[in-house]
Protein backbone atom coordinates (compact mmCIF):
# COMPACT_ATOMS: atom_id res chain seq x y z
CA UNK A 1 0.00 0.00 0.00
CA UNK A 2 2.99 2.65 1.07
CA UNK A 3 4.18 1.75 -2.79
CA UNK A 4 1.12 2.41 -3.79
CA UNK A 5 0.87 5.80 -2.46
CA UNK A 6 5.05 6.61 -3.32
CA UNK A 7 3.89 5.56 -7.17
CA UNK A 8 1.27 7.53 -7.30
CA UNK A 9 3.22 10.55 -5.68
CA UNK A 10 6.25 10.16 -8.06
CA UNK A 11 3.58 10.35 -10.71
CA UNK A 12 1.91 13.57 -9.51
CA UNK A 13 5.38 15.27 -8.88
CA UNK A 14 6.52 14.47 -12.50
CA UNK A 15 3.38 15.60 -14.04
CA UNK A 16 3.25 19.13 -11.56
CA UNK A 17 6.81 19.39 -12.99
CA UNK A 18 6.01 18.92 -16.64
CA UNK A 19 2.77 20.87 -16.11
CA UNK A 20 5.48 23.89 -14.77
CA UNK A 21 8.18 23.26 -18.01
CA UNK A 22 5.50 23.43 -20.14
CA UNK A 23 4.38 26.86 -18.09
CA UNK A 24 7.56 28.28 -18.31
CA UNK A 25 8.24 27.16 -22.01
CA UNK A 26 5.05 29.08 -22.95
CA UNK A 27 5.97 32.39 -21.10
CA UNK A 28 9.33 31.79 -22.69
CA UNK A 29 7.69 31.96 -26.13
CA UNK A 30 5.42 34.60 -25.04
CA UNK A 31 8.63 36.83 -23.78
CA UNK A 32 10.21 36.18 -27.08
CA UNK A 33 7.31 37.06 -28.98
CA UNK A 34 6.77 40.20 -27.31
CA UNK A 35 10.61 41.14 -27.68
CA UNK A 36 10.37 40.17 -31.69
CA UNK A 37 7.01 42.61 -31.43
CA UNK A 38 8.75 45.31 -29.90
CA UNK A 39 11.74 45.28 -32.27
CA UNK A 40 9.40 44.89 -35.50
CA UNK A 41 7.85 48.07 -33.98
CA UNK A 42 11.06 49.86 -33.15
CA UNK A 43 12.29 49.06 -36.85
CA UNK A 44 8.83 50.58 -38.48
CA UNK A 45 8.93 53.56 -36.01
CA UNK A 46 12.52 54.17 -37.72
CA UNK A 47 11.24 53.49 -41.29
CA UNK A 48 9.16 56.12 -40.55
CA UNK A 49 11.15 58.29 -39.59
CA UNK A 50 13.13 57.62 -42.12
CA UNK A 51 10.73 58.07 -45.02
CA UNK A 52 9.36 61.46 -43.43
CA UNK A 53 12.97 63.18 -43.13
CA UNK A 54 13.08 61.93 -46.93
CA UNK A 55 10.50 63.44 -48.33
CA UNK A 56 11.96 66.88 -47.12
CA UNK A 57 14.89 66.00 -49.27
CA UNK A 58 13.95 66.20 -52.66
CA UNK A 59 11.34 68.64 -51.88
CA UNK A 60 13.96 71.26 -50.77
CA UNK A 61 16.51 70.04 -53.80
CA UNK A 62 13.93 70.68 -56.31
CA UNK A 63 12.90 74.15 -55.12
CA UNK A 64 16.49 74.64 -55.24
CA UNK A 65 17.53 73.48 -58.65
CA UNK A 66 14.28 75.20 -59.79
CA UNK A 67 15.98 78.55 -58.61
CA UNK A 68 19.09 78.04 -59.93
CA UNK A 69 17.62 77.41 -63.71
CA UNK A 70 15.57 80.96 -63.53
CA UNK A 71 19.28 82.54 -62.55
CA UNK A 72 20.67 80.92 -65.49
CA UNK A 73 17.57 81.98 -67.60
CA UNK A 74 18.44 85.73 -66.43
CA UNK A 75 22.05 85.32 -67.26
CA UNK A 76 22.66 85.73 -64.01
CA UNK A 77 25.74 83.02 -64.19
CA UNK A 78 27.91 84.68 -61.02
CA UNK A 79 24.76 83.66 -58.84
CA UNK A 80 23.62 80.56 -60.26
CA UNK A 81 27.50 79.06 -60.18
CA UNK A 82 27.37 80.57 -56.18
CA UNK A 83 24.64 78.36 -55.64
CA UNK A 84 25.82 75.78 -57.19
CA UNK A 85 28.37 75.84 -54.93
CA UNK A 86 26.67 76.46 -51.83
CA UNK A 87 24.17 73.32 -52.96
CA UNK A 88 27.33 70.82 -53.03
CA UNK A 89 28.41 72.25 -49.54
CA UNK A 90 24.86 71.36 -48.29
CA UNK A 91 24.84 67.88 -49.71
CA UNK A 92 27.70 67.09 -48.47
CA UNK A 93 26.60 68.27 -44.93
CA UNK A 94 23.25 66.40 -45.63
CA UNK A 95 25.10 62.71 -46.31
CA UNK A 96 27.12 63.24 -43.23
CA UNK A 97 24.01 63.17 -41.30
CA UNK A 98 22.15 61.12 -43.46
CA UNK A 99 21.31 58.54 -40.84
CA UNK A 100 20.75 60.93 -38.08
CA UNK A 101 17.69 61.29 -36.72
CA UNK A 102 18.68 64.08 -34.14
CA UNK A 103 21.59 66.31 -34.38
CA UNK A 104 23.10 69.10 -32.05
CA UNK A 105 21.70 72.60 -32.39
CA UNK A 106 24.86 73.89 -33.53
CA UNK A 107 25.30 71.53 -36.53
CA UNK A 108 21.61 71.97 -37.62
CA UNK A 109 22.61 75.80 -37.42
CA UNK A 110 25.20 75.26 -39.27
CA UNK A 111 22.98 73.17 -41.97
CA UNK A 112 20.57 76.15 -41.67
CA UNK A 113 23.04 78.90 -42.73
CA UNK A 114 24.30 77.33 -45.61
CA UNK A 115 20.98 76.88 -46.67
CA UNK A 116 19.70 80.44 -46.02
CA UNK A 117 23.21 81.51 -47.81
CA UNK A 118 21.80 79.80 -51.02
CA UNK A 119 18.47 81.36 -50.57
CA UNK A 120 20.36 84.79 -49.98
CA UNK A 121 22.01 84.92 -53.65
CA UNK A 122 18.59 84.22 -55.27
CA UNK A 123 16.99 87.30 -53.30
CA UNK A 124 20.04 89.17 -52.62
CA UNK A 125 19.33 92.30 -50.57
CA UNK A 126 15.71 91.57 -50.37
CA UNK A 127 15.95 88.59 -47.66
CA UNK A 128 17.66 89.50 -44.40
CA UNK A 129 18.14 86.87 -41.79
CA UNK A 130 18.61 87.19 -37.83
CA UNK A 131 19.69 84.07 -36.15
CA UNK A 132 20.11 84.04 -32.10
CA UNK A 133 20.32 81.38 -29.81
CA UNK A 134 20.39 81.58 -25.94
CA UNK A 135 20.57 77.74 -25.14
CA UNK A 136 23.59 75.55 -24.92
CA UNK A 137 25.06 74.23 -28.67
CA UNK A 138 24.92 70.87 -27.54
CA UNK A 139 21.14 70.73 -27.03
CA UNK A 140 19.63 68.23 -29.25
CA UNK A 141 17.18 69.24 -32.12
CA UNK A 142 15.59 67.09 -35.24
CA UNK A 143 17.64 67.26 -38.08
CA UNK A 144 16.57 69.29 -41.31
CA UNK A 145 13.96 70.37 -38.43
CA UNK A 146 14.53 74.29 -39.28
CA UNK A 147 14.71 73.95 -42.60
CA UNK A 148 11.31 73.61 -43.63
CA UNK A 149 10.33 76.30 -41.47
CA UNK A 150 12.65 78.85 -43.06
CA UNK A 151 11.15 77.61 -46.22
CA UNK A 152 7.42 77.82 -45.73
CA UNK A 153 8.83 81.76 -44.47
CA UNK A 154 10.55 82.39 -47.87
CA UNK A 155 8.04 81.42 -49.93
CA UNK A 156 5.13 82.58 -47.97
CA UNK A 157 6.91 86.22 -47.64
CA UNK A 158 9.36 86.58 -49.95
CA UNK A 159 7.25 84.97 -52.52
CA UNK A 160 4.14 87.50 -51.81
CA UNK A 161 5.84 90.64 -51.34
CA UNK A 162 8.53 92.71 -53.49
CA UNK A 163 9.67 94.41 -50.04
CA UNK A 164 12.33 93.40 -48.27
CA UNK A 165 11.50 90.69 -45.61
CA UNK A 166 13.44 89.52 -42.28
CA UNK A 167 13.71 86.04 -41.14
CA UNK A 168 14.19 85.68 -37.56
CA UNK A 169 15.43 82.16 -36.15
CA UNK A 170 15.85 81.88 -32.14
CA UNK A 171 16.55 79.11 -29.87
CA UNK A 172 15.40 79.53 -26.32
CA UNK A 173 14.69 77.45 -23.54
CA UNK A 174 11.87 77.42 -20.73
CA UNK A 175 10.64 74.69 -18.11
CA UNK A 176 12.55 71.90 -19.29
CA UNK A 177 11.81 72.35 -22.90
CA UNK A 178 13.72 74.06 -25.90
CA UNK A 179 11.38 76.47 -28.18
CA UNK A 180 12.90 76.65 -31.78
CA UNK A 181 11.32 79.76 -32.96
CA UNK A 182 11.23 80.99 -36.89
CA UNK A 183 9.10 84.36 -37.15
CA UNK A 184 9.13 86.57 -41.00
CA UNK A 185 7.34 90.08 -41.51
CA UNK A 186 5.80 89.29 -44.50
CA UNK A 187 2.57 89.70 -46.21
CA UNK A 188 1.55 86.81 -43.63
CA UNK A 189 0.83 83.36 -44.18
CA UNK A 190 -1.78 81.70 -46.83
CA UNK A 191 -2.50 78.33 -45.40
CA UNK A 192 -3.18 76.19 -49.00
CA UNK A 193 -5.33 73.42 -49.43
CA UNK A 194 -8.14 74.69 -47.20
CA UNK A 195 -6.25 75.41 -44.15
CA UNK A 196 -4.11 72.24 -44.37
CA UNK A 197 -0.35 73.09 -43.81
CA UNK A 198 1.64 72.20 -46.85
CA UNK A 199 4.47 69.54 -46.84
CA UNK A 200 7.07 70.62 -45.21
CA UNK A 201 5.09 71.68 -41.84
CA UNK A 202 3.06 68.39 -41.91
CA UNK A 203 5.95 66.57 -42.14
CA UNK A 204 7.65 68.37 -39.67
CA UNK A 205 4.98 67.76 -37.30
CA UNK A 206 4.75 64.01 -37.67
CA UNK A 207 8.53 63.80 -37.21
CA UNK A 208 7.87 65.35 -34.50
CA UNK A 209 4.82 63.31 -33.12
CA UNK A 210 7.19 59.62 -33.83
CA UNK A 211 10.15 61.28 -32.27
CA UNK A 212 9.21 62.94 -29.36
CA UNK A 213 4.71 61.91 -28.96
CA UNK A 214 3.27 64.20 -27.09
CA UNK A 215 6.05 65.68 -25.43
CA UNK A 216 6.33 67.96 -28.97
CA UNK A 217 4.55 70.72 -30.91
CA UNK A 218 4.13 72.44 -33.23
CA UNK A 219 2.45 75.21 -33.59
CA UNK A 220 1.81 78.64 -36.06
CA UNK A 221 -0.01 81.94 -36.15
CA UNK A 222 -0.24 84.82 -37.86
CA UNK A 223 1.78 88.15 -36.31
CA UNK A 224 -0.29 91.02 -34.36
CA UNK A 225 2.25 93.36 -36.19
CA UNK A 226 2.98 91.89 -39.98
CA UNK A 227 4.22 88.42 -41.04
CA UNK A 228 3.91 84.54 -38.97
CA UNK A 229 5.67 82.98 -36.47
CA UNK A 230 6.29 79.17 -36.23
CA UNK A 231 6.95 77.96 -32.55
CA UNK A 232 8.41 74.52 -32.54
CA UNK A 233 8.43 73.25 -29.09
CA UNK A 234 10.92 70.11 -27.69
CA UNK A 235 11.99 68.51 -24.78
CA UNK A 236 15.65 68.71 -23.45
CA UNK A 237 17.85 66.62 -24.25
CA UNK A 238 21.89 67.34 -25.06
CA UNK A 239 24.38 64.89 -26.06
CA UNK A 240 25.72 63.00 -23.85
CA UNK A 241 29.40 63.57 -22.60
CA UNK A 242 32.29 61.09 -22.02
CA UNK A 243 32.12 61.11 -18.47
CA UNK A 244 28.21 60.38 -18.03
CA UNK A 245 28.57 57.65 -20.76
CA UNK A 246 31.05 55.97 -17.78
Amino acid sequence: QGGVIRYWAVIALHAVYRSQQKAKSREREAFELRVKASELSQQLATAQLSALKMQLHPHFLFNTLGAIMVLIQQHKTAQAEGMVEKLGDLLRLTLEDVEAQEVPLWRELEFLRLYLEIEQIRFEDRLRVRIATTVPSEVLVPHMVLQPVVENAIRHGLGQSEEPVTIEVLAASANGTVNLIVSDDGPGFVVPRAGRPGIGLTNTRNRLAQLYGDSAQLAFEQRMDRGVRVTITLPMRTVPTESSRC
